[in-house]
């Protein structure tokens, strides 16, 4: 496979567009998102698990735009919830909720509970002409009982990394991004990409 001159994140979500824009930048490579593409339908992602989520937005991506097309889904999972929100993460408190909602369910829900730990998972489908190809991230932490932090977002400021006291939403987008979840998977991708 060639390196792409053009790559579609296949996002709307302007903290995601910027996150993944940070990354991918210094490849060089142009990036469009859904934002430059008005008249599309919206993706519902109502597929069982985050893989199938991150594909289904990439080919429809691909085929409506015919660019090859960057798609990702990410969860929350919380071990002591047998691992939800998952893949319901950005709708664990119902549809059209704010973050706030999504976490005050989540701090509702741990507590009085002790054991805490959890993890983001990313899947990140990369689909183009030639093929259909998965990364995955992972960070683990443990979530706290109160928020912190301003920057950020979703989850964030209940969720501290494994070796960190600062939860996601005090670290810096630099530091954030070299240990997510997203920005492990996006650096899968770009590894990937920079052997094209």
């Amino acid at each position: 496979m060639d390196k792409p001159k053009i790559i579609l994140l296949a996002s709307g979500n302007p903290h995601k567009i910027e996150e993944l824009s940070q990354v991918l930048n210094p490849l060089g490579i142009d990036l469009k998102s859904t934002r430059n593409f008005e008249d599309a339908e919206e993706v519902i992602e109502d597929k069982p698990d985050l893989e199938g989520n991150a594909l289904k937005k990439a080919r429809y991506w691909h085929q409506f735009t015919g660019l090859p097309s960057l798609a990702d889904d990410t969860g929350l999972e919380v071990d002591v919830l047998d691992g939800a929100p998952g893949v319901y993460s950005a709708r664990y408190a119902g549809e059209g909720v704010t973050y706030d909602d999504n976490v005050n369910k989540l701090l509702k829900e741990l507590s009085g509970k002790n054991n805490r730990t959890a993890r983001f998972r990313t899947v990140v489908a990369f689909v183009t002409d030639t093929g259909e190809y998965l990364f995955e991230g992972i960070c683990k932490g443990e979530i706290i009982s109160e928020k912190r932090g301003e920057k950020g977002f979703g989850y964030d400021p209940v969720f501290v990394p494994e070796g960190y006291t600062q939860t996601f939403a005090e670290l810096s987008s630099d530091e954030k991004n070299k240990i997510s979840h997203r920005g492990r998977a996006v650096e899968k991708f770009i590894e990937f990409i920079s052997e094209a």
